[in-house]
């Protein structure tokens, strides 16, 4: 009894608790009983061979079948009492009945990972696979169905409550198909992360969410820690114009991925500024400076230059929401076209390697205020750069990124939250959709290449219809269309236009190494042109009323014909 006890307080199996058995638990038993027998039997053979105790002896065919029967015993016993408990936890607790799509590895370390979960007790009764040479076969017991045999019979008939996707490598299109005929069917729709966030490489059952629209809106996982990025801005001085918005935020917190010499971020909004600046300091960010400052300010902006000597600017800083815009040009022509003029015009005198501009697909072919004060400025960047002897000058094109500040995702969320409606402008009106990581590493991306001047859009996959998106985030909150929530169409606001654009009339594209981003071949202008009638527009902005600006705004811009807005008169006259 004594070495037995020794044996195990030496292994520690009697720290496992008996309920959360584990092969861990199960080797340690092995040990002890190893470690027990084998001391037992160098006794009796010690004893044997030096006659100690000559009454005293073991046959070793006895130790044999003990340490046999104490395996066996131990380890089963183990078993039977978790068995026993799980019995028990599950009778006093509601039982969710739920079928694994997936029956490869993804899925078994799922059913796993459920079996282990104690807070929500769940009852597998079946995965669900595409490989037809999986379906009718089993695991652990478990059936493995094809998904056209998932119907409303089945489902009623089995009492399914909800269906976990555990799929590695899906397509958005699929897993787009798939959600959509499981919530027609009224299950809860869950999906396992991907294997990169699984908690030390393994899955823990509250690692598994509800799904939600970014995930079927989703695009293919992206290389944040990209090489091509890292030879450019490794022990560069970065500057990043806008730095506290969305866009700007995400590349400030990619760049604080690579061996930066400084980050100088500018931002004109305090809060959202120090936001950003504790988060990067909690990541154990150092090499950065955080200034409240404007781009409008060209004086304030010069001597940041002078005093940081930024090497490569990325200026995301712009007014954005169309119909603010719409009734406010002068803001919207001073901080997107002067704003960024007096960065390009600074980056010019101070020799910087490499000017990058956030665009818009909005500039392309505008309608409205806010597309063509963008426009305006890919326009100027184009005349600079083929002046410029030293900066190159990039500008991004892309369309809406999802959950940016005041993007139509949140705001459905918030709509549901308070019990609907929905509003969405027009039912037929679409949008492309990119996440804000992708669109920001493919914005660093793009200033890396091309000799300068160049228009770079971004393949932002098939343009979505907003109405669908709302019907499916209303499936996906656990509620119906329209019973629970309705959708309310309120009409085109000022300057919006159903259908975007990525590329103008005239314009195509060029092929780039990654397959992702392109060149638009834009028209030919004519600079000299162009440039004196920004000149123009600059030496004369603050004696101008909004219509008089939005007259110089067309002017510069043939393409600019205003949409359900006040401006539309202007186009009548010029016609």
């Amino acid at each position: 009894m004594i070495i037995a006890a020794l044996s195990f307080l030496i292994i520690g199996s009697y720290k496992g608790i008996i309920r959360h058995t584990g092969t861990r638990d199960v080797f340690n038993v092995f040990i002890g009983v190893t470690i027990f027998s084998i001391t037992i039997g160098f006794i009796v053979v010690v004893n044997q061979l030096f006659r100690i105790n000559t009454n005293f002896t073991i046959p070793k065919s006895i130790i044999l079948i003990h340490y046999l029967v104490s395996v066996f015993v131990l380890i089963i016993s183990r078993y039977v009492f978790k068995a026993f408990y799980e019995v028990i936890s599950t009778e006093l607790n509601t039982v969710t009945n739920a079928l694994i799509y997936g029956a490869g590895d993804s899925g078994i370390i799922t059913y796993g990972a459920l079996n282990r979960e104690r807070k929500e007790n769940y009852q597998i009764l079946g995965f669900i696979d595409d490989d037809k040479n999986k379906v009718n076969k089993k695991i652990d017991r478990i059936k493995i169905y094809d998904f056209s045999k998932i119907n409303k019979e089945f489902i009623e008939k089995n009492e399914i409550n909800e269906v976990i996707i555990s799929i590695q490598k899906i397509k958005p299109s699929r897993l787009l198909e798939i959600t959509d005929k499981l919530l027609a069917l009224n299950l809860k729709v869950k999906i396992v992360p991907p294997l990169s966030k699984w908690i030390e490489g393994d899955l823990q059952a509250n690692q598994i969410k509800q799904i939600n629209i970014e995930d079927l809106l989703d695009r293919a996982p992206i290389i944040i820690d990209n090489p091509i990025v890292q030879r450019e801005v490794n022990d560069k001085v970065i500057l990043v114009s806008g730095a506290a918005g969305s866009i700007g935020s995400e590349i400030s917190r990619q760049l604080s991925l690579y061996t930066c010499k400084l980050i100088v971020l500018i931002d004109q909004a305090e809060s959202p500024l120090y936001d950003l600046q504790q988060e990067l300091i909690q990541n154990g960010v150092t090499n950065f400076v955080a200034i409240v400052s404007d781009v409008r300010d060209r004086h304030k902006m010069s001597r940041i230059f002078k005093k940081y000597k930024p090497q490569r600017v990325f200026h995301a800083a712009a007014y954005k929401h169309v119909p603010l815009m719409e009734k406010s040009p002068y803001e919207a022509i001073k901080v997107n076209v002067f704003g960024t003029k007096n960065l390009v015009d600074l980056s010019v005198e101070n020799d910087i390697e490499r000017f990058v501009m956030v665009s818009t697909d909005k500039a392309v072919n505008p309608t409205n205020v806010m597309g063509a004060s963008k426009r305006i400025a890919e326009l100027y960047i184009s005349c600079v750069s083929k002046l410029s002897k030293k900066t190159k000058f990039t500008t991004t094109r892309f369309g809406n990124v999802l959950g940016s500040n005041g993007s139509v995702i949140p705001l459905f969320k918030r709509q549901i939250e308070n019990g609907g409606p929905l509003t969405v402008t027009h039912k037929e009106i679409t949008r492309y959709f990119m996440t804000i990581p992708e669109a920001c590493s493919l914005v660093l991306e793009a200033g890396t290449m091309g000799k300068g001047g160049e228009i770079y859009i971004f393949d932002m996959g098939k343009s979505v219809k907003i109405f669908e998106i709302a019907k499916r985030m209303i499936y996906l909150s656990g509620l119906r269309y329209p019973e629970d929530i309705d959708i309310k169409i309120t009409g085109l606001r000022p300057g919006e236009k159903l259908y975007e654009e990525l590329l103008a009339d005239g314009e195509n594209t060029i092929k780039t190494y990654h397959e992702k981003i392109m060149i638009a071949k834009t028209q030919k202008l004519d600079d000299s042109i162009v440039k004196v009638k920004i000149d123009d527009l600059s030496l004369n902005f603050n004696k101008l009323n909004n219509s008089d600006l939005v007259k110089l705004m067309k002017e510069l811009l043939p393409e600019y014909v205003s949409n359900n807005s006040e401006f539309e008169k202007l186009d009548k006259v010029s016609v």
